[in-house]
This record gives structure tokens, sequence and C-alpha cells, in this order.
């Protein structure tokens, strides 16, 4: 939910406008309880390694260098949230990668996790395979998550829905919110 999908660049996601209400009742709800993962790309693209060098090759106009620092920030009204809530910072897809989350969730006996954000079937995706992987039970808010391609996002719920079906709950909003209590 940052302003690097927000706004006008060129990884501008108009999904994510729609979705920032249920993100925000939920983590409005629970701020103390929220960890927000914000994407940071490297400032150059000899700063990664492997195939994060050609990745960002591409996307050069998206690294530190040529964009202004700001973008990696949280859309408002979620960056008013924290603190309480949290920022945990990441350099690729997973949040779990570097193991700092997973760390910091052990410690505070963290059992289940609460999904919403984008992309479906990129950060989403990775951060909810790497979560049950973790042992995490994940209850994924499909009308709080967001995508730039129907297709593929419907693809992808549908394959967390099915296959990972013990470990992983598909809810809306209303109903996990109504299920919650206060």
């Amino acid at each position: 939910m940052q302003r690097m999908f927000a706004e006008d660049t060129p990884w501008h996601v108009d999904w994510m406008s729609g979705v920032l209400p249920q993100v925000e009742e939920v983590a409005g709800r629970f701020p103390e309880k929220t960890i927000f993962t914000r994407f940071i790309p490297p400032v150059c693209a000899e700063d990664m390694s492997g195939t994060w060098q050609e990745y960002y090759r591409k996307w050069w106009m998206l690294t530190r260098t040529n964009m202004p620092a700001e973008m990696a920030d949280l859309v408002h009204p979620l960056a008013s949230l924290v603190p309480p809530a949290r920022t945990f910072d990441k350099r690729s897809y997973s949040p779990w990668t570097e193991g700092g989350l997973h760390k910091s969730l052990c410690e505070e006996r963290v059992g289940t996790l609460v999904v919403t954000s984008g992309e479906t079937e990129v950060c989403v995706l990775a951060a909810v395979l790497g979560a049950i992987d973790l042992g995490y039970r994940v209850v994924l808010l499909s009308d709080a998550i967001f995508s730039g391609a129907d297709e593929t996002h419907d693809a992808a719920l549908k394959l967390l829905g099915d296959r990972f079906s013990i470990q992983l709950e598909v809810s809306t909003t209303e109903r996990f919110l109504s299920s919650a209590g206060d």
C-alpha cells in the first residue's frame, strides 16, 4: 500500500484505490497488530544480485537513484496509523527472505496472519506461500487485495483457495471483522 503503486508511476495499479477502504478498516481496527511491508527498490540495479539486476535495469526509473524517496512511503491514510502500526521493509517480493519479520512474529507468538494489499499474484502470493511454509494460519481478505490484471488475480485466488484450504482461509473483510470482534 505504497505511493509508488498508487500514484503516476510505471507501477501504478488502478485497483489499489478500490481496496484501500477495506485495508484501512482492518488496519484501523487493529493498528497495534498491523505490520505494513514496504517494497524498497535498490539505489541502482547493481546493488542487487542475480536476476534482480536485470529486473532493475528494466525498471531503472523506479530505483532510488531515479525515484523520489517518498514514493516508497505508505499511502495516506495508512501512513497515519504508524505508530502503533509498524513497517517492515523488504527488497524482494517475499517478506520472509531476510528473516527479520518471522523472528519478530515468533517472539510475539503470532500464529495467524491476515493478509491484505497487492499485487495478488506477486507480493501477496509470495507472502502467503512463505507464511504457509513457516506454519502460520493465513486469512486472505479477497476484497482487500489488488492486482493489475483480473485474470491473474482470479487465478491466484483460485490456486490459493483450492490448494491451500487447510492452511489458508479466503474471506471478505466484512466477514473477517464480524468474526474478529473488538
